[in-house]
């Protein structure tokens, strides 16, 4: 069975947006019979510009808003004009800021909205962190040199291990859409960069899209995190059935984009789960509100226990009640090649 192409809205914290650099690359998962006939293959991708994937930016007019209100003396000195040129002056200042908000209107953030009737989210507080260990946030560099919180990514099974999703650097297409050099892994504090060549990609090397499935990417950090945080151990979700109800926990350390919230946590529920496809990984169809910059989060079970990774949702611009058929988040359980591969690379390394 294979899975849908994308007809969500993936999350990504960053709009999308024009990326240039130098040519990256990655490695799709391989199974482990397809590593015993043939070896490794890097396929080396240069980044692409995408049509109609720009920033907006509004650029403030060079103009001195002062000279409304304050007059120029022959000793270069300014006194205040009259009442008169004072309020000029304040609305000259209110035009040129409205302009600005105009202007970036298309990715503005809206503050406190939600995908359902019922907004539960909440701050992730301490006693949270130590429950919900390994959340980190992707921290990226656009390409204008503004760094940005993109997603959620979990430590998992080792202290120099990270899950999140692929389509942080790939599109639909898996075409590439941000390098990994530009990106960063932040967990309590801490910084770590990946080692680029170790990205792997959820999707089979015969894949022509991305899907919810698949979209799951492992990187390696270049050096451990500290001993004082401990990674999310190695998950597995086989044991729920298909068709099964689960009330969860959503944990989105990087917070949402439609939020006042600079992380979030929120009770909601998966409202069922679909039959395998990519990978022997299953879809969880659930109703946690979420918006940009919640990819990745994780969905735990009530007793703590990590069971998907959320990857997009389908009808962003709407608040209404969960439609298993047209308003729901999907997440793709940690089972099949995804926790076969976390073992993998999380097993000590022989020198």
């Amino acid at each position: 069975m294979t899975g849908e192409a994308f007809p969500e809205t993936m999350h990504a914290g960053r709009p999308t947006q024009d990326v240039r650099g130098p040519v990256t690359s990655f490695r799709p998962y391989e199974s482990p019979k397809r590593r015993t006939e043939q070896p490794r293959r890097w396929r080396s991708v240069r980044l692409w510009k995408s049509p109609g994937r720009e920033y907006k930016i509004a650029r403030m007019p060079n103009l001195d808003l002062r000279s409304f209100a304050f007059g120029s003396q022959s000793d270069g000195h300014r006194l205040p004009r009259s009442g008169l040129g004072i309020a000029l002056g304040l609305l000259a200042a209110v035009f040129v800021f409205a302009a600005v908000g105009a202007s970036r209107a298309p990715f503005s953030v809206v503050l406190g909205a939600a995908l359902y009737p019922h907004d539960g989210r909440k701050l992730i507080e301490k006693p949270d962190e130590e429950k919900y260990r390994g959340a980190g946030v992707l921290m990226c560099f656009t390409d204008m040199g503004t760094l940005e919180r993109a997603a959620a990514a979990w430590l998992i099974g080792a202290r120099q291990l990270v899950v999140l999703n692929a389509h942080n650097f790939v599109d639909r297409s898996l075409r590439p859409s941000h390098p990994v050099e530009n990106c960063f892994f932040r967990i309590q504090g801490v910084d770590r960069y990946f080692e680029p060549e170790s990205l792997v990609l959820g999707v089979d090397g015969n894949s022509k899209s991305l899907h919810i499935t698949d979209d799951w990417a492992l990187l390696r950090l270049i050096e451990p995190v500290p001993d004082e945080i401990e990674p999310q151990p190695t998950p597995d979700a086989s044991f729920i059935a298909t068709g099964t109800k689960v009330k969860v926990v959503m944990v989105s350390p990087a917070g949402h984009s439609n939020s006042r919230l600079e992380t979030s946590l929120e009770e909601c529920a998966i409202q069922t789960i679909d039959e395998p496809s990519e990978a022997r990984i299953r879809r969880a169809r659930h109703d946690c509100n979420d918006g940009y910059g919640g990819s990745g989060s994780g969905l735990f079970t009530e007793d703590g226990r990590l069971i998907a990774m959320h990857s997009a949702s389908l009808d962003m611009n709407a608040k209404r009640e969960f439609d298993i058929d047209s308003h729901y988040g999907s997440a793709l359980l940690f089972e099949g090649a995804l926790v076969e591969e976390i073992r993998r690379e999380a097993a000590p390394k022989s020198r």
